[in-house]
């Protein structure tokens, strides 16, 4: 489960987003409620000028960007977690993701309809947020009679996991997100296989008018004061100026940008906030045949890495010849970090860190 899941309530944007994240009108985006009903999966190339740089040194044939899966999911209203409107459905798709970004209006548009009669960004991440704690509530209480049963028997797990749901249906009680609770990473490993909605880690994409995309209005200031009560990062955006910038050719689009005071898309911002969300980095590989962007986990070790590429590598992993990105520039490529002394050989319990370049020996 790697991808991000696009929540909202109706009509505040989100498939208008997602249209412009893929780049493609894959979306039906209309003015009523439930309009995307099936989820809608986009990989999407994640931005980085660190490719450029590589390019620049070893002149490939070929630039593969790293990639992220965002996923368009239905509308929810309040009740959802009862079955109300497309609820169970929605929680499902959710329940599949690994990180959520909650599209959140900020605009007021009397020609779009809001679903609860006027814009109010706290309510409205507090209708989604409560459906998803009610959501893992009724997890935690089905699951908790279970151990109880399961206990009594002396199944020692059982007993540690009724703790723990005790501790998690008093929390969610309050009306507080798992993720708001400090737990220990052997609490965390007995709750993983239960993929609970309000444990997964959460970023904002406030959706603001075309005129309002370089200054900061009062919707979204109270969403950012909302979303430093959670450890969550709020991204600006306007769904429409996206739409519309896909149409543009790249000189076009800064051009655009540069009228509106902005620098860059936001989607951009967004897309990178995905991606770190995940706790994903990046490493490359750099040739003549190819510069490209390899995807994993935070502290992951050199061989495990490798297997991004081919299992056979990791099976025969040797040593890994590893340089800084700063270092393959100023010194011209893997010949010039050589003759310099900046590529250092690294074993198998190398943890690879972002922006590495490296080339991995190994047997056949």
């Amino acid at each position: 489960m790697l991808g991000i899941g696009i929540v909202g309530l109706p009509n505040v944007g989100k498939s208008t987003l997602f249209n412009a994240i893929t780049k493609a009108m894959n979306a039906e985006s209309q003015n009523y409620p439930f309009c995307t009903i099936e989820p809608n999966v986009g990989i999407v190339t994640v931005p980085d000028k660190r490719l450029e740089v590589l390019a620049k040194v070893v002149l490939p044939k070929k630039i593969s960007p790293a990639t992220v899966e965002f996923i368009d999911i239905a509308g929810l209203v309040k009740g959802a977690s009862k079955g109300e409107g497309l609820g169970n459905q929605f929680l499902s798709n959710i329940r599949q993701t690994a990180a959520l970004c909650q599209v959140v209006r900020c605009f007021e548009d009397e020609n779009i309809i809001h679903v609860e009669g006027n814009v109010n960004p706290i309510r409205d991440i507090e209708i989604i947020n409560t459906e998803l704690i009610l959501a893992d509530l009724d997890t935690v209480e089905r699951n908790l009679l279970k151990n109880q049963k399961l206990g009594r028997t002396g199944n020692k797990e059982a007993k540690a996991l009724v703790e723990l749901f005790e501790k998690l249906q008093k929390h969610l009680e309050d009306s507080k997100l798992i993720k708001q609770l400090k737990l220990s990473q052997d609490e965390q490993d007995l709750i993983k296989p239960y993929q609970f909605l309000t444990l997964k880690p959460m970023i904002f994409a406030a959706n603001v008018a075309e005129t309002e995309l370089s200054t900061e209005n009062e919707f979204v200031k109270i969403v950012k004061e909302y979303a430093m009560t959670i450890s969550s990062e709020v991204i600006t955006i306007s769904a429409q100026v996206e739409s519309e910038l896909i149409d543009l050719t790249p000189s076009e689009q800064i051009e655009f940008l540069a009228d509106l005071g902005v620098e860059e898309p936001g989607l951009d911002k967004l897309i990178r906030a995905g991606y770190k969300l995940l706790d994903l980095i990046t490493y490359f590989t750099a040739g003549v045949q190819e510069v490209r962007a390899w995807t994993i986990k935070k502290n992951t070790k050199a061989p495990a890495a490798a297997s991004e590429i081919h299992s056979d590598i990791e099976r025969g992993f040797i040593r890994a010849e590893v340089a800084k990105l700063a270092d393959f520039d100023k010194y011209n490529g893997w010949t010039g970090v050589k003759e310099k002394g900046a590529m250092k050989l690294e074993g198998k319990e190398y943890i690879v860190e972002d922006g590495d370049v490296i080339y991995f020996r190994f047997n056949v």
